[in-house]
Protein backbone atom coordinates (compact mmCIF):
# COMPACT_ATOMS: atom_id res chain seq x y z
CA UNK A 1 0.00 0.00 0.00
CA UNK A 2 1.32 3.42 -0.90
CA UNK A 3 2.45 5.70 1.94
CA UNK A 4 0.15 8.71 1.49
CA UNK A 5 2.52 10.92 3.53
CA UNK A 6 4.77 10.87 0.45
CA UNK A 7 2.09 12.74 -1.51
CA UNK A 8 2.97 16.40 -2.13
CA UNK A 9 1.60 19.21 -0.01
CA UNK A 10 -0.40 22.00 -1.59
CA UNK A 11 -1.70 25.28 -0.21
CA UNK A 12 -5.44 25.20 0.38
CA UNK A 13 -5.73 28.31 -1.79
CA UNK A 14 -4.41 26.32 -4.78
CA UNK A 15 -6.93 23.51 -4.51
CA UNK A 16 -9.23 22.87 -7.45
CA UNK A 17 -12.25 20.72 -8.16
CA UNK A 18 -11.06 17.33 -9.36
CA UNK A 19 -8.07 17.04 -7.03
CA UNK A 20 -7.84 13.95 -4.80
CA UNK A 21 -6.83 15.13 -1.33
CA UNK A 22 -5.96 13.68 2.10
CA UNK A 23 -6.95 15.41 5.33
CA UNK A 24 -4.53 14.55 8.14
CA UNK A 25 -7.40 14.91 10.60
CA UNK A 26 -9.53 12.44 12.49
CA UNK A 27 -12.84 11.43 10.93
CA UNK A 28 -14.68 13.38 13.62
CA UNK A 29 -12.74 16.61 12.94
CA UNK A 30 -14.37 17.46 9.61
CA UNK A 31 -17.80 17.07 7.97
CA UNK A 32 -16.70 15.09 4.89
CA UNK A 33 -17.69 11.41 4.52
CA UNK A 34 -14.03 10.33 4.41
CA UNK A 35 -10.63 11.82 5.13
CA UNK A 36 -9.38 11.03 1.58
CA UNK A 37 -11.57 11.99 -1.37
CA UNK A 38 -11.79 13.78 -4.73
CA UNK A 39 -13.00 17.39 -4.58
CA UNK A 40 -16.24 17.59 -6.54
CA UNK A 41 -17.62 21.10 -5.90
CA UNK A 42 -16.78 24.68 -4.99
CA UNK A 43 -18.80 24.19 -1.79
CA UNK A 44 -16.27 21.60 -0.63
CA UNK A 45 -13.46 24.07 -1.28
CA UNK A 46 -15.30 26.63 0.85
CA UNK A 47 -15.69 24.14 3.72
CA UNK A 48 -11.97 23.31 3.54
CA UNK A 49 -11.03 26.98 3.84
CA UNK A 50 -13.33 27.34 6.86
CA UNK A 51 -11.51 24.46 8.59
CA UNK A 52 -8.50 26.75 8.89
CA UNK A 53 -6.05 24.38 7.21
CA UNK A 54 -3.03 25.94 5.50
CA UNK A 55 -1.95 22.93 3.43
CA UNK A 56 -3.22 19.45 2.59
CA UNK A 57 -1.73 16.46 0.83
CA UNK A 58 -2.96 15.53 -2.61
CA UNK A 59 -2.50 12.61 -5.01
CA UNK A 60 -1.83 13.83 -8.57
CA UNK A 61 -2.25 10.35 -10.01
CA UNK A 62 -5.75 10.00 -8.55
CA UNK A 63 -6.88 13.49 -9.53
CA UNK A 64 -8.94 14.52 -12.52
CA UNK A 65 -7.81 17.97 -13.64
CA UNK A 66 -8.11 20.10 -16.75
CA UNK A 67 -4.72 20.91 -18.27
CA UNK A 68 -3.36 24.25 -17.03
CA UNK A 69 -0.45 26.34 -18.23
CA UNK A 70 1.31 26.10 -14.85
CA UNK A 71 1.71 22.59 -13.38
CA UNK A 72 0.70 22.09 -9.75
CA UNK A 73 3.09 20.66 -7.11
CA UNK A 74 3.84 17.01 -7.82
CA UNK A 75 1.60 16.89 -10.89
CA UNK A 76 2.67 14.41 -13.59
CA UNK A 77 3.42 15.47 -17.14
CA UNK A 78 0.40 15.61 -19.42
CA UNK A 79 -0.36 12.38 -21.24
CA UNK A 80 -1.58 12.02 -24.81
CA UNK A 81 -4.99 10.38 -24.77
CA UNK A 82 -6.10 8.44 -27.81
CA UNK A 83 -9.72 8.95 -28.86
CA UNK A 84 -11.31 5.53 -29.46
CA UNK A 85 -13.09 4.69 -32.65
CA UNK A 86 -16.87 4.19 -32.63
CA UNK A 87 -17.95 1.31 -30.38
CA UNK A 88 -20.37 -1.44 -31.31
CA UNK A 89 -23.61 -1.81 -29.30
CA UNK A 90 -22.11 -4.83 -27.52
CA UNK A 91 -19.00 -2.84 -26.58
CA UNK A 92 -21.15 0.06 -25.38
CA UNK A 93 -23.17 -2.32 -23.22
CA UNK A 94 -19.98 -3.79 -21.71
CA UNK A 95 -18.61 -0.31 -21.00
CA UNK A 96 -21.90 0.72 -19.35
CA UNK A 97 -21.80 -2.43 -17.22
CA UNK A 98 -18.21 -1.72 -16.15
CA UNK A 99 -19.07 1.88 -15.19
CA UNK A 100 -22.16 0.82 -13.25
CA UNK A 101 -20.22 -1.92 -11.45
CA UNK A 102 -17.43 0.52 -10.52
CA UNK A 103 -19.96 3.06 -9.20
CA UNK A 104 -21.75 0.35 -7.22
CA UNK A 105 -18.50 -0.85 -5.65
CA UNK A 106 -17.44 2.70 -4.86
CA UNK A 107 -20.74 3.44 -3.08
CA UNK A 108 -20.47 0.26 -0.99
CA UNK A 109 -16.79 0.87 -0.22
CA UNK A 110 -17.67 4.36 1.03
CA UNK A 111 -20.26 2.91 3.44
CA UNK A 112 -17.88 0.25 4.69
CA UNK A 113 -15.00 2.66 5.23
CA UNK A 114 -17.24 5.08 7.11
CA UNK A 115 -18.55 2.22 9.23
CA UNK A 116 -14.98 1.08 9.96
CA UNK A 117 -13.95 4.57 11.10
CA UNK A 118 -17.04 4.87 13.31
CA UNK A 119 -16.36 1.42 14.82
CA UNK A 120 -12.78 2.40 15.59
CA UNK A 121 -13.93 5.63 17.26
CA UNK A 122 -16.49 3.71 19.36
CA UNK A 123 -13.92 1.19 20.58
CA UNK A 124 -11.59 4.03 21.56
CA UNK A 125 -14.23 5.80 23.64
CA UNK A 126 -15.18 2.52 25.35
CA UNK A 127 -11.51 1.90 26.19
CA UNK A 128 -11.42 5.34 27.80
CA UNK A 129 -14.55 4.79 29.89
CA UNK A 130 -13.03 3.10 32.99
CA UNK A 131 -10.12 5.52 33.46
CA UNK A 132 -11.26 8.76 31.77
CA UNK A 133 -15.08 8.85 31.91
CA UNK A 134 -15.42 12.55 31.06
CA UNK A 135 -13.11 12.17 28.06
CA UNK A 136 -15.15 9.13 27.01
CA UNK A 137 -18.31 11.27 27.18
CA UNK A 138 -16.71 13.93 25.00
CA UNK A 139 -15.68 11.29 22.46
CA UNK A 140 -19.22 9.89 22.35
CA UNK A 141 -20.56 13.38 21.67
CA UNK A 142 -17.95 13.89 18.94
CA UNK A 143 -18.79 10.56 17.28
CA UNK A 144 -22.53 11.30 17.34
CA UNK A 145 -21.89 14.77 15.90
CA UNK A 146 -19.77 13.24 13.14
CA UNK A 147 -22.50 10.73 12.24
CA UNK A 148 -25.05 13.54 12.07
CA UNK A 149 -22.73 15.60 9.87
CA UNK A 150 -22.41 12.65 7.47
CA UNK A 151 -26.23 12.47 7.38
CA UNK A 152 -26.55 16.06 6.16
CA UNK A 153 -27.36 14.94 2.63
CA UNK A 154 -30.06 16.43 0.46
CA UNK A 155 -32.96 14.04 -0.08
CA UNK A 156 -33.52 10.61 1.40
CA UNK A 157 -31.03 8.25 2.98
CA UNK A 158 -31.13 4.51 2.36
CA UNK A 159 -30.26 1.90 4.95
CA UNK A 160 -27.48 -0.15 3.39
CA UNK A 161 -26.41 -3.71 4.17
CA UNK A 162 -22.64 -4.04 4.55
CA UNK A 163 -20.61 -6.84 2.97
CA UNK A 164 -17.71 -6.94 5.37
CA UNK A 165 -17.67 -8.46 8.85
CA UNK A 166 -18.97 -6.10 11.49
CA UNK A 167 -16.19 -6.71 14.00
CA UNK A 168 -16.94 -7.54 17.62
CA UNK A 169 -20.58 -8.01 18.55
CA UNK A 170 -20.85 -5.21 21.14
CA UNK A 171 -19.44 -2.62 18.71
CA UNK A 172 -21.68 -3.81 15.88
CA UNK A 173 -24.74 -3.70 18.15
CA UNK A 174 -23.97 -0.20 19.43
CA UNK A 175 -23.46 1.13 15.89
CA UNK A 176 -26.51 -0.63 14.44
CA UNK A 177 -28.74 0.76 17.19
CA UNK A 178 -27.21 4.25 16.89
CA UNK A 179 -27.37 4.50 13.11
CA UNK A 180 -30.90 3.13 12.74
CA UNK A 181 -32.14 5.22 15.69
CA UNK A 182 -30.68 8.39 14.16
CA UNK A 183 -32.27 7.60 10.80
CA UNK A 184 -35.64 7.07 12.51
CA UNK A 185 -35.18 10.32 14.45
CA UNK A 186 -34.38 12.05 11.15
CA UNK A 187 -37.59 10.63 9.66
CA UNK A 188 -39.55 12.16 12.58
CA UNK A 189 -37.89 15.55 12.00
CA UNK A 190 -36.11 15.77 15.35
CA UNK A 191 -33.92 18.86 15.85
CA UNK A 192 -30.14 18.78 16.23
CA UNK A 193 -30.17 18.82 20.04
CA UNK A 194 -32.74 16.01 20.19
CA UNK A 195 -30.73 14.01 17.66
CA UNK A 196 -27.57 14.47 19.70
CA UNK A 197 -29.30 13.16 22.85
CA UNK A 198 -30.71 10.25 20.84
CA UNK A 199 -27.37 9.38 19.24
CA UNK A 200 -25.28 9.57 22.41
CA UNK A 201 -27.86 7.57 24.37
CA UNK A 202 -28.06 4.93 21.62
CA UNK A 203 -24.27 4.59 21.45
CA UNK A 204 -23.97 4.14 25.20
CA UNK A 205 -27.23 2.32 25.99
CA UNK A 206 -25.44 -0.90 26.99
CA UNK A 207 -22.42 0.51 28.85
CA UNK A 208 -23.62 -1.11 32.08
CA UNK A 209 -22.83 -4.53 30.59
CA UNK A 210 -19.12 -3.78 30.97
CA UNK A 211 -19.59 -4.30 34.73
CA UNK A 212 -21.37 -7.65 34.43
CA UNK A 213 -19.77 -11.12 34.28
CA UNK A 214 -19.33 -12.11 30.63
CA UNK A 215 -21.74 -15.06 30.96
CA UNK A 216 -24.74 -12.82 31.67
CA UNK A 217 -24.07 -9.88 29.34
CA UNK A 218 -26.44 -11.22 26.69
CA UNK A 219 -29.94 -12.34 27.61
CA UNK A 220 -30.63 -16.03 27.11
CA UNK A 221 -33.86 -18.02 27.47
CA UNK A 222 -31.99 -20.56 29.58
CA UNK A 223 -31.16 -18.02 32.32
CA UNK A 224 -32.20 -18.87 35.85
CA UNK A 225 -34.16 -16.24 37.75
CA UNK A 226 -30.96 -15.17 39.52
CA UNK A 227 -29.10 -14.82 36.20
CA UNK A 228 -31.98 -12.82 34.71
CA UNK A 229 -31.92 -10.44 37.68
CA UNK A 230 -28.15 -10.07 37.33
CA UNK A 231 -28.51 -9.36 33.59
CA UNK A 232 -31.16 -6.72 34.25
CA UNK A 233 -28.76 -4.88 36.54
CA UNK A 234 -26.89 -3.61 33.50
CA UNK A 235 -29.45 -0.80 33.26
CA UNK A 236 -28.78 0.56 36.77
CA UNK A 237 -25.04 0.04 36.34
CA UNK A 238 -25.22 1.92 33.04
CA UNK A 239 -27.02 4.84 34.65
CA UNK A 240 -24.36 5.01 37.37
CA UNK A 241 -21.57 5.01 34.79
CA UNK A 242 -23.37 7.66 32.74
CA UNK A 243 -23.72 9.90 35.78
CA UNK A 244 -19.99 9.51 36.41
CA UNK A 245 -19.37 10.58 32.81
CA UNK A 246 -21.49 13.68 33.35
CA UNK A 247 -23.96 12.83 30.59
CA UNK A 248 -26.85 15.21 29.93
CA UNK A 249 -30.38 14.20 31.04
CA UNK A 250 -31.46 13.22 27.49
CA UNK A 251 -28.98 10.38 26.88
CA UNK A 252 -29.18 9.43 30.55
CA UNK A 253 -32.90 8.72 30.11
CA UNK A 254 -32.18 6.54 27.06
CA UNK A 255 -29.78 4.39 29.10
CA UNK A 256 -32.30 4.18 31.95
CA UNK A 257 -35.32 3.35 29.75
CA UNK A 258 -34.04 1.31 26.78
CA UNK A 259 -35.62 -1.91 28.14
CA UNK A 260 -38.98 -0.39 29.11
CA UNK A 261 -42.10 -1.32 27.12
CA UNK A 262 -45.07 0.75 26.06
CA UNK A 263 -47.44 -1.37 28.17
CA UNK A 264 -45.32 -1.19 31.34
CA UNK A 265 -44.03 -4.78 31.05
CA UNK A 266 -40.36 -3.83 30.65
CA UNK A 267 -37.64 -3.30 33.23
CA UNK A 268 -36.32 -2.00 35.57
CA UNK A 269 -39.01 0.61 36.38
CA UNK A 270 -41.98 -0.95 34.53
CA UNK A 271 -43.07 2.45 33.25
CA UNK A 272 -45.42 2.80 30.29
CA UNK A 273 -45.12 4.75 27.05
CA UNK A 274 -46.41 7.98 28.59
CA UNK A 275 -43.41 8.19 30.92
CA UNK A 276 -40.76 7.23 28.35
CA UNK A 277 -38.85 9.92 26.48
CA UNK A 278 -39.19 9.99 22.68
CA UNK A 279 -35.53 9.02 22.30
CA UNK A 280 -36.00 6.09 24.71
CA UNK A 281 -38.99 4.82 22.73
CA UNK A 282 -36.92 4.88 19.55
CA UNK A 283 -33.92 3.11 21.08
CA UNK A 284 -36.08 0.48 22.82
CA UNK A 285 -37.61 -0.37 19.44
CA UNK A 286 -34.35 -0.51 17.48
CA UNK A 287 -32.54 -2.34 20.29
CA UNK A 288 -35.16 -5.10 20.18
CA UNK A 289 -34.88 -5.43 16.39
CA UNK A 290 -31.11 -5.74 16.40
CA UNK A 291 -31.22 -8.18 19.31
CA UNK A 292 -33.53 -10.46 17.33
CA UNK A 293 -31.39 -10.29 14.18
CA UNK A 294 -28.00 -10.56 15.89
CA UNK A 295 -28.29 -12.73 19.02
CA UNK A 296 -25.24 -14.18 20.72
CA UNK A 297 -25.93 -17.57 19.12
CA UNK A 298 -26.19 -17.22 15.34
CA UNK A 299 -28.40 -20.32 15.22
CA UNK A 300 -31.11 -18.35 17.05
CA UNK A 301 -30.98 -15.37 14.68
CA UNK A 302 -34.15 -14.23 12.98
CA UNK A 303 -34.06 -12.85 9.49
CA UNK A 304 -34.73 -9.08 9.43
CA UNK A 305 -38.12 -9.81 7.86
CA UNK A 306 -39.00 -12.31 10.63
CA UNK A 307 -37.88 -9.85 13.31
CA UNK A 308 -40.12 -7.11 11.91
CA UNK A 309 -43.06 -9.51 11.62
CA UNK A 310 -42.70 -10.55 15.26
CA UNK A 311 -42.40 -6.96 16.42
CA UNK A 312 -45.47 -6.00 14.42
CA UNK A 313 -47.43 -8.84 16.04
CA UNK A 314 -46.35 -7.61 19.49
CA UNK A 315 -46.58 -3.96 18.54
CA UNK A 316 -49.93 -3.17 20.15
CA UNK A 317 -48.35 -3.85 23.53
CA UNK A 318 -44.59 -3.49 23.57
CA UNK A 319 -43.87 -0.50 21.34
CA UNK A 320 -45.06 2.99 20.52
CA UNK A 321 -47.41 2.17 17.62
CA UNK A 322 -46.64 5.35 15.66
CA UNK A 323 -42.90 4.74 15.90
CA UNK A 324 -43.25 1.06 15.03
CA UNK A 325 -45.20 1.90 11.86
CA UNK A 326 -42.61 4.50 10.88
CA UNK A 327 -39.82 2.01 11.62
CA UNK A 328 -41.37 -0.62 9.35
CA UNK A 329 -41.80 1.95 6.57
CA UNK A 330 -38.17 2.99 6.94
CA UNK A 331 -36.74 -0.54 7.12
CA UNK A 332 -39.06 -1.86 4.42
CA UNK A 333 -41.22 -4.94 4.65
CA UNK A 334 -38.08 -6.81 3.58
CA UNK A 335 -35.19 -5.07 5.38
CA UNK A 336 -31.60 -5.22 4.09
CA UNK A 337 -30.15 -8.65 4.77
CA UNK A 338 -33.38 -10.50 3.96
CA UNK A 339 -33.09 -13.50 1.63
CA UNK A 340 -36.07 -13.54 -0.71
CA UNK A 341 -37.58 -15.32 -3.69
CA UNK A 342 -38.82 -13.12 -6.52
CA UNK A 343 -42.04 -13.57 -8.46
CA UNK A 344 -40.03 -14.97 -11.40
CA UNK A 345 -38.69 -17.69 -9.01
CA UNK A 346 -35.14 -16.31 -8.79
CA UNK A 347 -33.51 -15.93 -5.39
CA UNK A 348 -32.08 -12.62 -4.19
CA UNK A 349 -30.62 -10.77 -1.20
CA UNK A 350 -32.05 -7.38 -0.20
CA UNK A 351 -29.19 -4.85 0.04
CA UNK A 352 -30.95 -1.48 0.36
CA UNK A 353 -34.45 -0.13 0.95
CA UNK A 354 -36.25 2.88 -0.43
CA UNK A 355 -38.62 3.92 2.39
CA UNK A 356 -41.10 5.40 -0.08
CA UNK A 357 -41.58 1.94 -1.70
CA UNK A 358 -41.13 -0.63 1.11
CA UNK A 359 -42.22 -3.54 -1.10
CA UNK A 360 -39.72 -2.61 -3.82
CA UNK A 361 -36.21 -2.77 -2.34
CA UNK A 362 -32.90 -3.07 -4.16
CA UNK A 363 -31.69 -6.64 -4.43
CA UNK A 364 -28.73 -8.67 -5.63
CA UNK A 365 -30.16 -11.50 -7.76
CA UNK A 366 -28.65 -14.93 -8.23
CA UNK A 367 -28.12 -15.02 -11.98
CA UNK A 368 -26.19 -18.01 -13.31
CA UNK A 369 -25.15 -15.99 -16.37
CA UNK A 370 -23.44 -13.27 -14.31
CA UNK A 371 -20.34 -13.91 -12.15
CA UNK A 372 -20.96 -12.93 -8.53
CA UNK A 373 -18.25 -10.25 -8.52
CA UNK A 374 -19.92 -8.64 -11.55
CA UNK A 375 -23.49 -8.79 -10.26
CA UNK A 376 -25.29 -5.47 -10.40
CA UNK A 377 -28.06 -4.42 -8.07
CA UNK A 378 -31.61 -4.69 -9.35
CA UNK A 379 -33.96 -1.88 -8.29
CA UNK A 380 -37.39 -3.51 -8.07
CA UNK A 381 -39.04 -0.07 -8.09
CA UNK A 382 -38.03 0.21 -11.75
CA UNK A 383 -39.56 -3.18 -12.61
CA UNK A 384 -43.35 -3.02 -12.01
CA UNK A 385 -43.86 -6.60 -13.21
CA UNK A 386 -41.31 -8.04 -10.78
CA UNK A 387 -41.72 -8.31 -7.03
CA UNK A 388 -40.99 -10.42 -3.97
CA UNK A 389 -42.97 -13.62 -3.47
CA UNK A 390 -41.64 -14.57 -0.03
CA UNK A 391 -38.86 -14.15 2.49
CA UNK A 392 -36.96 -17.22 3.65
CA UNK A 393 -34.19 -18.23 6.01
CA UNK A 394 -30.78 -18.39 4.32
CA UNK A 395 -30.45 -22.12 5.08
CA UNK A 396 -33.52 -22.76 2.90
CA UNK A 397 -31.84 -21.27 -0.17
CA UNK A 398 -30.66 -23.71 -2.84
CA UNK A 399 -26.94 -24.37 -2.36
CA UNK A 400 -25.93 -22.49 -5.51
CA UNK A 401 -27.95 -19.42 -4.46
CA UNK A 402 -26.58 -19.59 -0.91
CA UNK A 403 -22.99 -19.59 -2.21
CA UNK A 404 -23.72 -16.79 -4.70
CA UNK A 405 -25.64 -14.45 -2.37
CA UNK A 406 -23.55 -15.25 0.76
CA UNK A 407 -25.96 -13.83 3.36
CA UNK A 408 -24.17 -12.81 6.56
CA UNK A 409 -24.79 -14.51 9.89
CA UNK A 410 -24.49 -11.06 11.50
CA UNK A 411 -26.27 -8.10 9.91
CA UNK A 412 -24.54 -4.71 9.91
CA UNK A 413 -26.05 -1.50 8.57
CA UNK A 414 -24.90 1.93 7.50
CA UNK A 415 -26.55 4.69 5.47
CA UNK A 416 -26.09 6.21 2.03
CA UNK A 417 -27.76 8.75 -0.18
CA UNK A 418 -30.87 7.40 -1.89
CA UNK A 419 -29.30 8.70 -5.10
CA UNK A 420 -26.12 6.63 -4.61
CA UNK A 421 -25.28 4.66 -7.78
CA UNK A 422 -26.12 1.03 -7.16
CA UNK A 423 -25.96 -0.04 -10.77
CA UNK A 424 -28.56 -2.09 -12.58
CA UNK A 425 -28.78 -5.56 -14.00
CA UNK A 426 -31.15 -6.83 -16.65
CA UNK A 427 -34.34 -8.41 -15.38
Amino acid sequence: MKDRTADPLIDVGQLKVGMFIHLDLGWMSHPFPLSSFKLSSEDQLLVLRRLGLKQVRWSPGRSDLQLDAAPLPGAPAAEVIEVPTALTPEQLAREAHKRALAAQREALALCERQYGEAASAFRELMDLLPREPVNSRDQSIALTSALLDKMLIEGDLNIRLLNEGAGDRSTAHALNVSIISLLLGRAFGLGRDEMMDLGVGALLHDIGKTELPARVRNRDDSFTMAETQLYQQHVQKGVALAQGMGLAPGPLLVIAQHHENADGSGFPQRINVDRMSAASRIVALVNRFDGLCNPLLASKAMTPHEALSLMFAQGRNRFDATMLNAFIRMMGVYPPGSAVQLTDDRYALVVAVNSSRPLKPKVMVHDTKVPRDEALILNLEEHPDLGIRRSLKPNLLPRASLDYLSPRTRVAYFFESAAAPLGEMAA
